[in-house]
């Protein structure tokens, strides 16, 4: 393993797990009717402290963009995963609570799979197989499942809508990145005028804004560790799928490696789990937890740049 990619990745994990606390504390003041709707982009876009946890957030899309340049999707996939432990360590900073048993054990579990899937695989990077079918199998398999997940969370209780969003944005970004390595590579090979010539980077563009509001509403609609516990575990995963599926990286397949990389994907998502349901992660809005039942949910309205909540709705 590249220590560049290890650096590159990890530095766009840290940048996403900050960026991630502080998009939820703005989202979480935003209206409920503003849920799935572009509305609440535009209302977000006027609070400082959701533009600094989107700028952080842009930084880490983009290290983990040259990381992807760098080394394979199956290798920087896991270690983005690792964003989680930087958004608990911010998160636990401000809330004082000790790591305790469950915070140790997820970040033995996380790094212990991380590692294992690594050392086990042993990601390489190959030419694209399957062609254009295949690629179009997999992205449409993605796509619909995100379009699945979105619809159920559409018709759900407020209380399991945060995940399936999440999970759904997930999938989109697991997406985004592998459509990212093409770009790159392509970039590589011919340069901007074949880059912009080619569909990629317009689709990466399209999922990037549908993940940011699946992602945003998930943060609206109830505290962080109800939402990216599923994203930081369907992203890598997706990631890993387009990876093998069609753009040619090579895991060692024999059965004591599939063990192991079987049990260190176990262990990342039960890590994440752990992690993000750790009592350190933000519980919502700044004036207390909101109720993640439909019943009793705050109404709120804007006030001089961000939103404060009124009484509560029958």
């Amino acid at each position: 393993m590249s220590v560049l990619v290890l650096i590159l990745a990890m530095s766009a994990a840290c940048c996403l797990g900050f960026g991630f606390v502080l998009q939820q504390q703005a989202a979480a003041h935003a209206p409920l009717g503003d849920f799935l709707s572009p509305r609440l982009l535009l209302d977000l876009i006027r609070v400082p402290g959701w533009l600094g946890g989107i700028g952080l957030m842009v930084c880490g899309m983009a290290l983990g963009a040259v990381a992807l340049g760098e080394g394979e999707i199956s290798l920087v996939e896991p270690l983005l995963a690792t964003h989680l432990v930087f958004a608990l360590a911010l998160s636990r900073r401000r809330t004082r609570q000790p790591l305790g048993r469950q915070g140790w054990a997820g970040l033995l579990l996380l790094a212990g799979g991380v590692a294992a899937f690594i050392v086990a695989g042993r990601p390489e990077g190959g030419a694209a197989v399957g062609g254009s079918f295949r690629q179009w199998l997999i992205i449409g398999v993605m796509l619909g499942l995100a379009l699945l997940f979105a619809g159920c969370a559409k018709r759900s209780r407020r209380s399991a809508a945060p995940a399936l969003l999440a999970v759904a944005a997930g999938l989109l970004y697991g997406v985004q990145d592998a459509l990212t390595r093409v770009s790159g590579q392509r970039f590589t090979e011919a340069g901007w005028g074949g880059l912009f010539t080619a569909w990629q980077p317009y689709g990466i563009v399209l999922l990037g804004v549908s993940g940011l509001l699946l992602v945003q509403s998930a943060f609206e609609a109830a505290p962080l560790r109800m939402s990216l516990p599923a994203l930081t575990a369907a992203q890598p995963l997706a990631g890993i799928v387009c990876g093998v599926g069609f753009l040619g990286d090579r895991l060692r397949m024999d059965a004591g490696a599939l063990a192991w990389e079987t049990a260190g994907l176990a262990g990342i998502v039960v890590g994440v789990v752990l992690l993000g349901m750790h009592p350190a992660m933000p519980c919502g809005s700044a004036g207390g937890t909101r109720e993640n039942s439909g019943v009793g949910a705050a109404q709120q309205v804007r006030v001089s740049g961000g939103w404060s909540r009124t009484s509560p709705r029958p």
